[in-house]
């Protein structure tokens, strides 16, 4: 069992409504922001409690149907589908103690190998490793219109939902021209050593935008990105070429071993995913999987643990899929994953930042995560749980060798693979 001493502490029955109160108010304000883009936008606030007003079809100008429409299409961010766990979901989801998957090697966790790659290893193996440099060197500054041009620029785009929308730009529903606090974005902003020249980063993440979200290259949620985040930067879809993706099943039921559990659910929804993302961005070359961080203070039912640890699984069975599929001439060999063809289907997929670590037992290089890095509801990061996730990112971009030639300020010698 992971020791997590006084950190662990809990306050009296008045502060876990507190703090259900605050992921009920966040949700209701995804929910509202998804009515509004789904047809309705004269939807009005929540309550500062996080309740959806009742108001008069008539007031809202659209017809019975249309506010239906959007009611489904929304259905998933419901604020009535947010609950405060038990005391007794909530100790268990404390209790719950595995060993990162960058340390667990070639041994297993309810019958699953550890590991970020094949054979519990945590190095892409050879053939992929040779595949992400080829489209490592493809990644050039392109104009507005997806042709190769000196002036243009590498749009590098976050796809994820709160947590990687305050992680990589500060906020949970953060404009990409304003990233805040020690965010991704904000520490790269301010480091001499990246690529400010060619290289515009933008945030596509969003508060509610949970993976069920993103499957369909016609999904509005795409659109948003395309005129709310790209157009602002001054960039295009063309422009995109690299997808940092974190994403998660939203609550969560079924863990491990379980032929149902949720880690399986949301391999296939990664996998629809990235196929969206091929045919949404016709220049994607890359894309970099992160999965959550410690679940074990969560206080609401969105994301606790085990899923959050089993999340991981799924990003490494999806990048696996890929290897397998090379490896097999094209044989698609996890029919959940489906068609990951990296000349037709899909991108180049790899592991990002791995950033589950068991609560405040530290991982062999040493992250930890302390109840002070997380917010009221234990799900989503403080200011000093983003800064670590943004400081993450940063060292990722800056040194992985798939990236480092089109992240890092260009010189002569800036080659990715060196």
């Amino acid at each position: 069992m992971a020791q997590l001493g006084t950190t662990t502490t809990r306050g009296n029955s008045s502060s876990y409504t507190q703090e259900a109160s605050t992921t009920q108010q966040n949700r209701a304000v995804a929910y509202t922001n998804c009515l509004r883009s789904h047809g309705v936008p004269g939807f009005p606030d929540p309550t500062g409690g996080g309740e959806i007003p009742n108001i008069p079809l008539q007031q809202l100008g659209v017809s019975n149907s249309q506010l239906q429409a959007a009611q489904q299409a929304c259905q998933s961010l419901s604020p009535k589908q947010v609950s405060a766990l038990s005391r007794a979901a909530q100790r268990r989801s404390r209790a719950f103690a595995a060993t990162p998957l960058t340390d667990l090697g070639a041994r297993t966790y309810e019958r699953q190998t550890g590991g970020l790659y094949p054979g519990g290893h945590n190095t892409v193996p050879a053939a992929h490793a040779a595949a992400g440099l080829a489209r490592a060197h493809r990644i050039q500054p392109l104009n507005r219109a997806g042709h190769p041009d000196p002036h243009g620029k590498i749009v590098l785009l976050s796809i994820s939902m709160s947590n990687g929308s305050a992680e990589w730009c500060g906020t949970t529903t953060c404009a990409s021209t304003s990233p805040s606090g020690r965010s991704f974005m904000a520490q790269a902003a301010a480091s001499p050593a990246v690529n400010h020249q060619t290289l515009v980063i933008v945030n596509g993440a969003k508060g509610g935008q949970v993976a069920s979200r993103w499957t369909s290259p016609r999904s509005p949620d795409y659109d948003l990105v395309r005129d709310q985040q790209l157009a602002p930067m001054g960039v295009t879809e063309q422009q995109v070429q690299v997808v940092w993706l974190k994403e998660a099943d939203a609550f969560p039921h079924q863990s491990l071993p379980s032929r149902s559990a949720d880690a399986y659910t949301l391999e296939r929804l990664l996998g629809d995913i990235t196929r969206a993302l091929k045919a949404r961005y016709s220049h994607l070359q890359q894309v970099f999987l992160t999965s959550r961080t410690y679940g074990g203070y969560a206080t609401t039912t969105l994301n606790p643990e085990p899923y959050a640890y089993e999340s991981g699984f799924s990003a490494k069975w999806l990048i696996q899929a890929q290897i397998q599929q090379i490896q097999q001439h094209g044989t698609i060999t996890d029919p959940r994953a489906g068609n990951l063809d990296d000349n037709t289907a899909a991108p180049w997929i790899a592991w990002g930042p791995y950033l589950w670590a068991d609560g405040t037992r530290p991982r062999s290089d040493g992250l930890r995560w302390r109840r002070s890095d997380l917010g009221p509801d234990g799900t989503h990061l403080s200011p000093a749980g983003i800064t670590k996730v943004g400081h993450a990112l940063l060292t990722f971009f800056l040194n992985s060798p798939y990236t480092h030639c089109w992240f890092r300020t260009p010189s002569k010698n800036n080659n990715c693979g060196g």
